[in-house]
């Protein structure tokens, strides 16, 4: 794996880039899992030219041909789940279980977007004028963008570049730096499945200089973006200057509320592996544990006992129930909230340092403090194992201190009152909303999205994808 060269995409030809990267393995430093070259602002406009160029003819093939190209590659990814999800695991730090699941759930979407190919949505309504009719249709959006992040290297792409190719559109695709690999077995296993030159393209590089150029391109007519808030914020102000086509997902600050009659063992559960699986890197993490009085002291000598048992190393170590953070830049950001945790008085209840492990990566221990509302750590999004702990007086506090954020993504609640369940799902301000389960995890299925800061524009995966991917059109007809 170390001698793996991962190479950019353009126009059905394999491009090498410039420069040797490494490409690191944040579980073990000293054994990189590859390296790769990165394109300039001149190749990243090769290639949305190249994607421009093919979009009348993929726009015009017939939907069985589109399924059939995205059911191939859902078909190997499927059958390549073990391996891919080995190489995640190496490359992004998640546990072998947690990558080889989301190997699986990447090759289900293509194979669901192979279904809506088939299935794209239209209307023939009478007209108010006599002897016509009207005729609504749905067509491809154009060239697609897709700038992706790190933290979900083959789900995220896979439920962006799917439906994109299914509707007929055509695409560049900028993965986040440190997962190349990924994105590489991505468009390795596309380049065999019988696409036409230039419909699928990937470029890799930094945000800076092939973001920028893909954004700035005349010829992109749309723009997908997963990412920080200030990166989308950025991006979304360059679109509108120019009236881009744009979809956002940005980032959470989501809300776990543990009632006094919740079953407590299944809410520990419930917030651990919201806030700490997958080393806490999910937009969707449970980073806001808010715990009703009466449950507030049982509840944590609970999380407490559960984080004792929980062992951190190597992802592909069997035992291992999570991974080191991704990369060293965003292990020193988890550490510097840490420390504004301490700064700002809150107490610190589980971790709150480096693990030591047989090889040298990015190891930190699950980190819980309790905070109150208005310190940084419960505030702020961190995308690490860090937690912040709110203690809440009845129902209608913690209602209340789930919604003081910004954000919108996500927002969960324990409880066995259906009285208390029914309340939150409806006020809960959130794009998603979860009862008894953990805020982090979603089905491919059903639309994925949040309000407020968390995002902007139509919704991702499902049925719902169609909004973004495609433009409307009424067509009138006189007899």
């Amino acid at each position: 794996m170390s001698e793996q060269r991962f190479s950019s995409y353009i126009a059905g030809q394999w491009v090498e880039g410039d420069g040797s990267h490494a490409d690191e393995n944040p579980a073990d430093l000293a054994s990189p899992v590859g390296g790769y070259g990165v394109l300039d602002a001149a190749r990243t406009a090769q290639a949305v030219d190249a994607a421009a160029t093919a979009l009348p003819k993929w726009a015009f093939t017939t939907p069985q041909q589109r399924a059939d190209v995205l059911d191939f590659v859902g078909s190997e990814i499927l059958a390549r789940k073990a391996e891919l999800g080995r190489l995640l695991a190496m490359e992004e730090g998640k546990t072998l279980a947690e990558s080889i699941g989301e190997a699986a759930r990447a090759g289900q979407i293509f194979k669901f977007f192979a279904g809506e190919a088939l299935r794209i949505p239209g209307e023939k309504l009478a007209s108010t004028r006599p002897g016509g009719d009207g005729e609504i249709t749905r067509e491809p959006v154009g060239t697609v963008g897709i700038i992706a992040p790190w933290n979900f290297p083959l789900a995220i792409p896979a439920w962006k570049i799917a439906p994109a190719l299914a509707y007929g559109n055509t695409v560049v695709f900028k993965p986040a730096e440190i997962v190349p690999g990924c994105a590489w077995a991505i468009a390795e296993i596309l380049s065999r499945a019988g696409l036409p030159d230039g419909v699928f393209n990937m470029v890799l590089g930094s945000g800076r200089v092939v973001g920028q150029a893909l954004v700035e391109h005349p010829r992109l007519d749309a723009l997908t973006f997963t990412g920080s808030v200030p990166t989308g914020h950025a991006l979304l102000k360059q679109a509108a200057a120019r009236a881009l086509k744009v979809q956002m997902e940005m980032g959470g600050k989501n809300p776990l509320v543990v009632l006094a009659d919740a079953d407590l063992d299944q809410a520990v559960e419930c917030a651990v592996n919201g806030a700490y699986f997958s080393t806490g890197q999910r937009c969707t993490a449970s980073s806001r544990l808010i715990v009703e009085s009466a449950v507030y002291d049982e509840f944590v000598a609970k999380v407490q006992a559960r984080l004792a048992r929980i062992k951190v190393g190597d992802p592909l170590e069997q035992g291992v129930d999570i991974g080191p953070v991704a990369s060293g830049a965003q292990l020193q950001t988890d550490l510097s909230y840490i420390q504004a945790g301490h700064d700002d008085g809150a107490e610190l209840l589980a971790g709150g340092g480096r693990v030591e492990w047989k090889t040298q990566g990015h190891f930190l221990a699950p980190t819980l403090f309790a905070a109150k509302p208005s310190d940084r750590i419960a505030r702020e999004e961190i995308f690490g194992p860090v937690a912040a702990l709110l203690r809440a007086d009845d129902y209608e506090q913690a209602l209340a201190l789930a919604n003081d954020t910004e954000f919108g993504l996500c927002a969960g609640i324990c409880t066995t009152s259906l009285k208390h369940a029914t309340h939150f799902k409806r006020h809960a301000q959130a794009g998603m909303v979860m009862v008894n389960l953990p805020t982090a995890g979603v089905d491919p299925h059903v639309p994925f999205g949040g309000r407020k800061a968390s995002s902007y524009g139509p919704r991702e995966q499902g049925r719902y994808a169609v909004e973004f991917y495609t433009t409307v059109k009424t067509a009138y007809t006189a007899a």
